[in-house]
């Protein structure tokens, strides 16, 4: 792992709590990104994964200032990084197939460690990730070997799919709409032209795991012992969301507390919803229940 100076960093926003575009390095491969700082030491870093297909800017949204995961948690005290994944944004160059999520994996963690090194941050971390970034969050979380580690929070993904192989597996790569986004009026005025920036093909490697994630989830549960949270959509079209299959979902896992959501009035790409800020707030709060449960169990 290479460890540079201080990340470049140019700003993006002109709000109290400006989002900076930022470039990291980990193990040879330059992640770019999107950071927000708070105005006085951060009480912890929230790390955020984006889903397949889309970029870091997807915690940004720009249709509407109230759906800014960044903004709203540097408001709050937290420092917020949402990362290009590899394969994405800086990094598509290098890796113009990708990576598969075990490699991902080790490469967010010696990004999030670069941040950390080159900042002098010793804030504890929560992973935040999105679909294809939930995953990658969990894998991450399951590698993690070094403390610091306060949570995963991920939306968008289960482990069963509500979907037939046939539509995990369509030959262009596209979708119909209402499965990445569901009804329209979810979400603000402005959202799918300005998304329009967001979207990008997804990598080669990345795209040829999707169908596999039932298989790989309960090896990645159990080896994940930090509190994790769930959240699902109320027009989640990809999984399933049932009470049972949640259940033994969640019973896979080896943490000592898990948290589950029904998120009304959102579709599958809830940070840019109406419903975006809501989300958001609770998943501050549950970094807050993470912070305290780490509290009470420090020496």
């Amino acid at each position: 792992m290479s460890l540079p100076g201080p990340p470049n960093a140019a700003p993006v926003s002109g709000d109290e709590h400006a989002v900076h575009e930022i470039t990291l390095e980990a193990g040879g491969i330059t992640l770019s990104g999107l950071l927000a700082q708070p105005k006085s030491r951060p009480r912890a870093l929230l790390v955020a994964l984006h889903g397949g297909g889309m970029r870091a800017g997807y915690f940004h949204g720009r249709a509407d200032p109230a759906t800014s995961l960044l903004s709203l948690a540097a408001s709050c005290g937290y420092a917020a990084l949402a990362l290009d994944r590899p394969g994405y944004g800086r990094s598509a160059a290098q890796l113009p197939e990708g990576m598969g999520l075990a490699e991902q994996a080790e490469c967010l963690l010696a990004a999030v460690t670069t941040y950390r090194l080159s900042r002098s941050c010793d804030a504890g971390v929560l992973l935040v990730g999105h679909s294809l970034g939930g995953k990658a969050a969990l894998c991450t979380a399951a590698r993690w070997t070094e403390g610091g580690l306060l949570g995963v929070d991920v939306s968008g993904i289960g482990d069963r799919w509500a979907v037939s192989p046939q539509e995990l597996t369509m030959g262009d790569g596209r979708h119909p709409h209402r499965m990445h986004w569901g009804p329209l009026a979810l979400y603000p005025p402005g959202t799918f032209q300005l998304a329009g920036a967001l979207v990008t093909s997804v990598p080669e490697r990345e795209a040829r795991e999707i169908s596999r994630w039932p298989d790989v989830y309960p090896r990645v549960a159990r080896d994940v012992r930090v509190p994790v949270r769930f959240t699902f959509a109320e027009h989640e079209r990809w999984w399933r969301s049932d009470p049972r299959t949640v259940k033994v979902m969640m019973a896979r896992l080896n943490s000592p507390l898990t948290r589950t959501e029904h998120l009304a009035d959102a579709g599958h790409n809830i940070s840019l919803g109406r419903t975006a800020r809501t989300y958001h707030l609770r998943v501050l709060v549950f970094l807050e229940e993470c912070l305290a449960l780490a509290e009470a169990g420090a020496p």
